[in-house]
């Protein structure tokens, strides 16, 4: 799993592939050698500068809180710091031009700029709005499930694509007014952007997105309604925010917005359904839902990194000392099985949070912790309590060592999920 470095004055030696399909197979299991490690280890990338790798779950609170690490490389002190999210996506593939998008976006900006972005938004994702919320998400749960059956073949259907992804699709396309006949195209753009393919495809679907989210601000500048589109279009955030960083919110909101929640649905019933007794147990006491969300996130989360931290000056990470302008990348999927943060941590236990709190990092850690993990945990919880409701005899449709992965190394997900709506007579 590793390569030797080449053309870098950072350090010499050698780097552990981030792009190796073992760690995109099982990063749970994969970056244990590494966590075990005294120091941190350098990863690269093809056209992506190396980086430092952070595995540990107290280090990666640490470069996630700490003001002496920076999201936005462009803040960094003196010569200027390559920007390997935007190195990443020029590698795939992205578009000239389109890095605009990457810079406007509120996941890359910090400070005054990222407290600008996301006071904005926050109040759309509130626990109180996403109470408001539920009823829908749940009526749209109970009609994706009465359309399951006309979709089985021999009684098989493949759960990803007719339930967890079209559900929170649809509640963030509704968030948005993205009008009901643009949706499947939506839908099938962003599905492209964090599949892991390059070139051309990844390309083509990201300027898509970007036409189709002007198109909607010009849609909704004319035609305002009650979404949160019109309500950042309203003149009194006219100053606040620019063309380029509404498309950008856009993009992020419709992407990251729904594709966390589509995985973590689909994982969280193949793990359900290969521990049939933390199932016994979901189904005997359903107020245990809030926290087996929280635990399968933890458990079998689909966020295998989060975005790289710049140091702004020279400091350590545990006992690495990291230099000013370097990068470390979060590998969260390591972090939320660290038997240091976490008691027996390969070991689903969905009563875990009820015991204690001992706080995954599947959502993000301090400033930039995700906007929307209220709604994701929502959806997710009326996902999973349709389902154990409406069909009791749930299962899968194949061996789990048969069940594939897609190659993407930034997103842990299955290709598709096979499941059984009744037994076989």
């Amino acid at each position: 799993m590793t390569a030797q470095e080449h053309g870098t004055t950072e350090t010499d030696g050698e780097l552990l592939d981030l792009a190796d399909q073992e760690l995109a197979r099982d990063p749970f299991t994969a970056y244990a050698p590494v966590r075990e490690r005294e120091q941190m280890v350098r990863g690269c990338v093809q056209g992506v500068d190396p980086m430092w790798v952070a595995t540990r779950h107290d280090d990666i609170r640490t470069i996630m809180s700490d003001p002496r690490f920076t999201i936005d490389a462009a803040t960094v002190p003196g010569a200027p710091v390559a920007h390997r999210t935007e190195q990443t996506w020029q590698a795939r593939g992205m578009y000239s031009g389109h890095e605009r998008y990457l810079r406007a976006g509120i996941f890359d900006a910090d400070g005054s700029d990222h407290r600008r972005l996301r006071g904005l938004v926050t109040a759309a994702f509130s626990p109180a709005r996403v109470a408001a919320l539920r009823p829908r998400i749940e009526v749209i749960a109970d009609q994706l499930l009465d359309r399951l059956p006309g979709h089985a073949e021999n009684g098989v259907v493949d759960l990803i694509e007719h339930f967890a992804r079209p559900l929170p699709i649809t509640v963030i396309c509704e968030l948005i007014a993205v009008p009901e006949a643009d949706r499947n195209r939506w839908r099938a753009r962003s599905a492209t952007l964090t599949a892991g393919v390059c070139g051309d495809e990844l390309g083509a679907a990201l300027a898509g997105m970007v036409e189709d989210a002007q198109a909607l601000v010009d849609h909704h500048a004319g035609h305002p309604g009650s979404d949160l589109i019109s309500e950042l279009l309203a003149p009194r955030h006219h100053d606040s925010l620019s063309t380029d960083e509404l498309v950008a919110l856009i993009t992020n909101l419709v992407v990251a917005g729904h594709i966390t929640t589509v995985n973590l649905i689909a994982n969280s019933t193949e793990a359900l359904l290969t521990h049939p007794d933390q199932l016994a147990l979901l189904r005997e006491d359903t107020t245990l839902m809030p926290h087996a969300v929280n635990e399968l996130m933890r458990y079998c989360g689909p966020v295998v990194r989060a975005l790289p931290r710049y140091a702004t000056c020279d400091t350590t990470v545990g006992s690495t000392p990291v230099r000013t302008g370097e990068a470390v990348l979060p590998i969260v999927s390591a972090a939320n099985r660290d038997s240091a943060a976490f008691t027996d941590p390969d070991r689903l236990d969905l009563s875990r949070t009820r015991h204690s709190r001992e706080p995954h990092l599947g959502f993000g850690h301090g400033a930039h912790r995700c906007l929307g993990a209220h709604l994701a945990q929502v959806e997710t919880a009326v996902a999973l309590t349709a389902l154990l409701n409406r069909v009791p005899d749930l299962q899968l449709a194949t061996d789990p060592k048969h069940l594939q992965r897609g190659t993407n190394p930034v997103n842990w997900h299955l290709k598709a999920l096979p499941v059984r709506l009744q037994p076989q007579s």
